[in-house]
This record gives structure tokens, sequence and C-alpha cells, in this order.
């Protein structure tokens, strides 16, 4: 059914199919304005023994259909479409991560340079990368062609070579490649889909290397010269084959590719999705966050370059083992301001490997829990950061000043402070009891510098806006503005480190017309009341040594925005570092949770 001229969608219904759950929303016109109105959800049935995905899209359907009054879903299990009245949608979408999601093998010529853009390839188009294979691996051939045999991905993304210059390497890789005959993770009734977005002047060569063993897709060059990538054609060729190949072979997805308006996204792109169009939209710089049980995937947007990293060994449940073992319990108890026992903790940690879905039933359990999620946090914004780096391979143009760094190489493009807003997702930020909690954690584990706005999302309803933003422009960004982003405040944060209780930063804010003033010292924070949906005219003056953005001991004038918590002023230093002596730590934090009122309600 073709989509409805955009002036006459009224009624949306859009739904991601999670590898445990899938959740559906309802998306209405009400008064003139784009509202997520009712949401449902059912678990994913991709997996024997149902085995056909639809069937729990249709038990989120059939809740939500209940829940809002209206009726989508008709006798057959057809979603009813037009919208009449109280019956049926306008348009229906879906993202999906069920069945493990996208999973790639990427390969390149040079590891820090074209194999690494065809990873930021295939990770901005959603998918979980599982190897990156490289002419310059240090494995052995025949060690490379066992690893593909075993890998089972579902597509493969060969790069190498600029344009118009050497063929044999990237040749090479495909001779690697192509004796090893991959097979894809979905069954063995169709070829391995390839693409190759390598030195097109390789092309042929490509092709024949091959024969007809896999499925070739032949697009343009993702670094057709040094200082260049061009991920565009790589990443929409990576979404088509997901549809033709892996989406039509996985269970029940031919269905739902039936159903749907446009064509389904894997549920990481999508949220990549929302936050370039917000960004553009905008013109800001943004980071998001998703963490979950087993990884943790992190996003960026600076000036209008995307990034995403997958971080697979970092979560909360079924990863919570490999971030203890590597932030190291200690780093983790920098975090607790209560007493807590070390076995005790141990058996905590293995016992929510055991049973993933438990929640903290007592204060300790919960400021542990929180505490991981920092570290997990860290870890993963510090990969991201090595990862979204400018080209490797590229010339720069050096001045005086730079001579005196020590740097080489390529140099990250994520500038905490530049960055706009920073966005939080997943289980322990997005329900955390007290959304003064949710802030902390984004503000220890991500030290936003400078003037950022926090927010966070409030039903995990990114995906959906990011498929819609395909389909309805106005009404994906509409619903994100209003329904999907809960602000919880602004940070101000001055770079720089002092001696705790040497003055750092001076404000002035001015707020339903009084006059706010002070001072703070090194290592303090003060929240200040900032509802949301207000703004306040503020000048923050950094002592000398420290920065804003506008450079060492340079005032800002700004106005900030409020939220559910307000305004957080964090004197703390950045980088931030904690006292390194356990009982002066516990009370240097105690205060941090005092000040911020993270645990009131628990006293």
């Amino acid at each position: 059914m073709p989509i409805p001229p955009l002036d006459q969608i009224r009624v949306i219904v859009a739904t991601d199919c999670g590898s445990t759950t899938t959740k559906a929303i309802l998306i209405q016109l009400v008064d003139g304005e784009y509202r997520q109105t009712h949401r449902g959800e059912a678990p994913t049935t991709v997996e024997e023994p149902l085995a056909d995905v639809t069937i729990g899209v249709v038990n989120a359907l059939t809740e939500l259909q209940e829940l809002a009054g209206r009726r989508l879903i008709d006798d057959h299990g057809e979603i009813i479409r037009p919208a009449r009245e109280n019956v049926g949608c306008d348009i229906y979408i879906s993202t999906s991560s069920a069945g493990g999601g996208l999973q790639m093998l990427v390969a390149g010529v040079v590891r820090e340079m074209t194999a690494a853009s065809a990873k930021r390839a295939a990770l901005g188009a959603g998918a979980i990368v599982l190897e990156t294979l490289a002419a310059n691996d240090r494995r052995p051939a025949h060690e490379q062609i066992q690893q593909i045999r075993e890998l089972r991905p579902d597509m493969i993304l060969l790069a190498g070579g600029t344009d118009g210059g050497n063929i044999r390497q990237v040749v090479q890789i495909a001779e690697r490649i192509a004796p090893a005959k991959p097979q894809p993770r979905f069954g063995g009734e169709y070829r391995m889909p390839v693409i190759f977005a390598g030195n097109r002047d390789a092309a042929p060569l490509i092709r024949e290397t091959f024969h007809d063993d896999v499925d070739l897709t032949i697009v343009d060059n993702l670094r057709p010269v040094l200082e260049h990538e061009n991920l565009t054609p790589a990443r929409d060729a990576i979404h088509d084959l997901f549809l033709e190949h892996v989406m039509a072979h996985a269970p029940g997805y031919g269905r739902l590719m039936s159903w749907a308006d446009a064509p389904i996204m894997p549920t990481p792109g999508a949220v990549g999705n929302i936050l370039q169009s917000i960004a553009k939209k905008e013109g800001i710089n943004v980071v998001g966050v998703d963490i979950g049980g087993a990884t943790t995937d992190v996003f960026s947007v600076f000036d209008g370059v995307f990034n995403r990293t997958v971080s697979a060994n970092l979560g909360m449940s079924y990863s919570i083992s490999n971030v203890c073992a590597e932030a190291t319990l200690p780093r983790i108890l920098r975090w607790v301001h209560v007493d807590m026992d070390e076995r005790e903790l141990r058996n905590r940690v293995k016992n929510k490997m055991i049973r993933p879905t438990t929640i903290p039933q007592t204060l300790e359990a919960l400021v542990f829990e929180q505490a991981v999620a920092r570290e997990a946090l860290r870890l993963a914004y510090a990969q991201h950061k090595e990862f979204a780096t400018t080209l490797q391979g590229v010339q720069q143009q050096r001045g005086i000043g730079d001579m005196f760094r020590q740097t080489s190489g390529p140099q990250t493009i994520v500038d905490d402070l530049r960055l706009d807003l920073l966005v939080a997702s997943g289980g322990v930020l997005s329900h955390a009891p007290r959304m003064e909690q949710t802030a902390a954690m984004l503000i220890d584990a991500f030290e936003p510098a400078g003037i950022t706005l926090l927010a966070k999302d409030s039903i995990f309803m990114m995906p959906h806006l990011g498929v819609l933003a395909e389909v309805h422009p106005e009404a994906a960004l509409a619903v994100f503005e209003r329904d999907c982003l809960i602000r919880l405040g602004t940070c101000v944060a001055p770079v720089g480190r002092g001696e705790r209780g040497q003055p750092c930063l001076d404000y002035a804010i001015s707020q339903g017309g009084q006059a706010i003033n002070g001072t703070l010292t090194c290592g303090e924070m003060l929240r200040l009341p900032l509802p949301p949906g207000t703004t306040a005219p503020a000048r923050f003056t950094p002592r000398r040594g420290f920065n804003l953005g506008a450079g060492p001991g340079q005032p800002v004038e700004r106005s900030v925005q409020g939220g559910t918590v307000g305004l957080i002023l964090d004197a703390r230093g950045r980088p931030l570092e904690l006292p390194t002596d356990r009982a002066d730590c516990r009370r240097t934090v105690t205060d941090w949770v005092d000040r911020l009122a993270l645990y009131a309600d628990a006293d």
C-alpha cells in the first residue's frame, strides 16, 4: 500500500523488535501536533518454538489497541489501514535487532585506514562487527581463513585502496575470503552477500576472484582519496542487503516486511538516524548512549560527522563481570558512599549474571549497580573517543602552537567542550528511581565540559522515531522534542584542575526576576532548581586556569535550559579525579550525593 501524502497522515504505528521484547507505540495528530499517545509491548517471538517475529508484533499491537481503545488488528491478524475514526492507522513502520541484529565481517588493506573506514560504515548502518581483517594483520593467512569459516556473519564489507592506486593488496584480501567460502548465519539457501567499496580499478579482479560463490555488490569507494571518507553508498548497500537477505530469511520477517510502509532498519541504525536528524535541525553536537545487559552503544554527531561504537562486553547483566574485571572493583567502589563487603559484592555480580532481569531491592544494591554503570559508561565512552577520530593517513597542517603538543596520528573528533546535548537510554539510566541519579551517572561517566544539556529517552522511543524520520521527518522530530526527550537540566563544568577550596567559578543567574550570584570552589557541586520548559540568562566566569569553552579565564554568557533536575554547577575539575584514600573518597562522594540529593527518598 503506497504511503499517503504527509498532510493526510494522522495515525502512525511503529514497532521495535528487540532481542527479548517487541515494543509498539502509537503516534497521533492531536490538536495539530504529533504526539506519542500509547505504548504496548510483548515478548519477541523470533526464536523457537514460535519462530515467527510477527506473532510478537501482533501481541504488542493487541496490547496497544486495548490501551488506546483503537482497533489496529483485523480478524485475520493483519494491520488495518488506512485510519478511519477509531480504527486502523495510516502507516506502519518497524525496526529490529531480534535474532542478534545485523552481524558483519569487515575487511580492508590497512587496519588503521581503510579497514577503520569500513568499520565506521558498518557500525553506522547499525551492525555488530564480528571481526576486522586487514592486509597488515599479523595473523597467518590460514588463521584468517579459518576464522572467516567459523564466524558465519550476515554479510561482508570489503574495502581497500584509493581510486587509481595500488590494486594488489585489496585483491589479496579477497583471495583470503574467497577460499573460506563463508556461509551466512540464516541457513545455506542463499549466497553470502559481499559489498566491495574499494578501489574502483580493482572491481573486475574482485569479481573474478569471488566468481559466483557470493552475491557481490560493488559500490563507490568509501575512501576514494586519503583525505576523504564517503560512507553513504556502503551504508545504503548494507541497509538494502539487510532487507533483501538477512530479514528475508529470518523467521517471519518476510511477512513483517510486507506489512511495513518503509524499509525495516536495524535498531542501532535507527537510533543514529534520529540523533543525526536532531543534530542537523538544531545545528548542535550530540552524544547518545544506550546501555543494555550485554553491550553499550555510544553515538556521536560532531560538526555533522556521525560515529557509532559498540562495546560488546560492557553491560549491566550478562556482561557485568566484564565491567568489574576491566574497570576493577576498587575503581567501581570509588563511587560507593556506603560501607560494602567486597565478597558480598562479588556474589552480587555473579547473581546478576545468572538472573539478568532482577532489579535492586535495597539501597546498597542500587548504589552498587549505579557505580558499575558509571564505570561501564566511562569505558564505553573512552572506546568511542578512540574510534571517532580524524582520518589516519591524512597530513595535518600544524601551527607553531602545535609544535609543543606531544600528540601524533589521528585525533578524536569528540570534543567535550563543544558538546551541546547528551542523551541517555537503557534500563539503568532510563529507569533510575530518581532523575538526579540519571544525571549524576551521566556527569560522572562522560565528564561533560563547558555547558551541556542532559536528557534521557523516556521509553526508548528513539528507534521508532529514527525509522519514522525516513518517512515523515516533521512528525519524528516533533515527537522527539515533545514526548521522547525528558530534559534533566544543564550541567556547567569548567575544564582544569585546582586545589580543593580554591575559587573555580563565579556565576550570576537571573531567575524569576531574582539574581543568584556566587562562587564555587574546586571540588564543589551545586544544584539549583530550574523547572522544565524554562530558561535563565546566566554569566559564568571561570577563574584563571579554568576554561568553559571561550578560553582560560574567559566568561561565557548564555541562557541555560531547565529540567527535572535543574541546573548543576560542577567544579570538581576536568579530568575528574577522586581521592585515592578510601576514607577520604567516601567523604567526598557522600558530599556530592548530599548536594544532588541522589538518594533522598531512601533516608
